[in-house]
């Protein structure tokens, strides 16, 4: 994912905050990896590499920023550990954060960008008044290689 880092930049000059390396660093190493849900450590470890002076409290600091200003979404997928990815860089839209698959063989995370859950949104409204503003799903089951993997040994033990 390329990230526009004249909207960043403008996106904190409106905010009154000021554009720093480290900043943007922090945003480029997650850029350099959207399908990854890194952990902060895992962002530390990659930022570390080409500017050694970034500290771990500053990569946590930058991080609750972004989160704040709505640049970046942080995840649970329920193995321990809250990871991080891009959000709608900003832009506060009511639209929906993609869905993830979880292999329970692997623990390989895959996103999914469809968002199929319109039409029960429009029926809990209508029938409701509760107005889904956003979700988060999460969908446990096997890969394509773990699955067939599965199937392989399912036919070898019958």
């Amino acid at each position: 994912m390329a990230l526009d880092e004249e909207k960043i930049k403008g996106i904190l000059k409106e905010k009154g905050l000021k554009v720093t390396r480290q900043r943007l660093v922090v945003l480029n190493a997650l850029a350099s990896k959207p399908d990854s849900h890194l952990t902060a450590e895992e962002i530390y470890d990659l930022v570390k590499t080409d500017s050694p002076e970034i500290g771990l409290a500053t990569v946590y600091r930058t991080i609750q920023l972004f989160m704040e200003l709505h640049l970046i979404d942080r995840i649970n997928l329920d193995d321990g550990f809250v990871r991080y990815e891009i959000g709608d860089m900003g832009t506060k839209k009511n639209s929906h954060h993609h869905h993830h698959l979880i292999c329970l063989s692997c623990g390989r995370v895959m996103s999914v960008e469809d968002d199929l859950l319109d039409e029960l949104e429009a029926e809990i409204a209508r029938t409701t008044g509760f107005k889904v503003t956003d979700h988060e799903v999460k969908l446990y089951g096997y890969c394509k290689e773990c699955g067939g993997n599965l199937i392989e040994k399912n036919k070898t033990s019958e």
